[in-house]
């Protein structure tokens, strides 16, 4: 099963095999190149199986998207339960998320990569989630209480997340090289920049990072 935190459980139940073998192929080889066939090879499963729980290729692709969704939002939800700042909270959003693309390539690759309105048009956008819904919500709860410079909240979001999504964006096209992490520090600086802020890098945020790049690290004290 696509977790990001749990581990998964052995052996593993067939509908989790089945959603396991087709977010591989669906991120190799895009959706619309594979056939019910090749999931069922990949999970070995019979063909009946794949009926019975998901109805389908389509049931399949929205069953995985709909858990991915769940499992951000789970991410999101662990954040905003511990007691911290709201720029605490974007920070280890966004370090959360750097981590799971090195390390949980093929999740965040459907997540943010996939082009799910083109073989599920009836799901919302990622954007519309409820994990990036509570992101907006933490760069509000920023500005209310004076965190953050008062913008349009769609702005101060973008500013918070939109360069760090472009990064992960970039990092499954292959057009980044290096772990995310290592830029973790400097982007951090560009959304302190766009939103008016001085943020100090902690432990939390920079627990990716590769401290043996000597490039891999901003002072954002000194930058600020």
């Amino acid at each position: 099963m696509p977790y990001l935190k749990k581990t998964i459980p052995q052996p593993e139940p067939i509908d989790c095999r089945i959603l396991t073998a087709a977010l591989d192929l669906f991120v190799q080889q895009g959706y619309h190149n594979i056939s019910i066939h090749e999931i069922q090879k990949q999970a070995q499963v019979s063909i009946g199986s794949i009926y019975n729980y998901f109805g389908g290729k389509e049931g399949i692709a929205r069953a995985l998207y709909q858990h991915i969704l769940k499992e951000l939002d789970q991410v999101v939800d662990d954040i905003m339960a511990e007691d911290s700042s709201p720029t605490e909270q974007c920070k280890r959003i966004i370090a959360d998320l750097f981590g799971y693309t090195e390390t949980h390539r093929n999740i965040i690759a459907f997540a943010f990569h996939a082009k799910h309105a083109e073989f599920l048009p009836e799901e919302p956008r990622p954007s519309d989630s409820s994990a990036f819904t509570k992101m907006r919500a933490i760069v509000q709860r920023g500005m209310e209480c004076g965190e953050f410079r008062q913008i349009d909240p769609w702005v101060a979001a973008a500013a918070m997340f939109g360069g760090a999504i472009r990064m992960i964006q970039l990092r499954l096209e292959g057009q980044i090289e290096r772990p995310l992490p290592e830029y973790l520090d400097a982007v951090l600086l560009a959304a302190e920049n766009g939103l008016c802020l001085r943020i100090e890098t902690t432990s939390s945020a920079s627990a990716y990072v590769n401290k043996s790049s000597p490039s891999s690290t901003v002072n954002i004290e000194a930058a600020a």
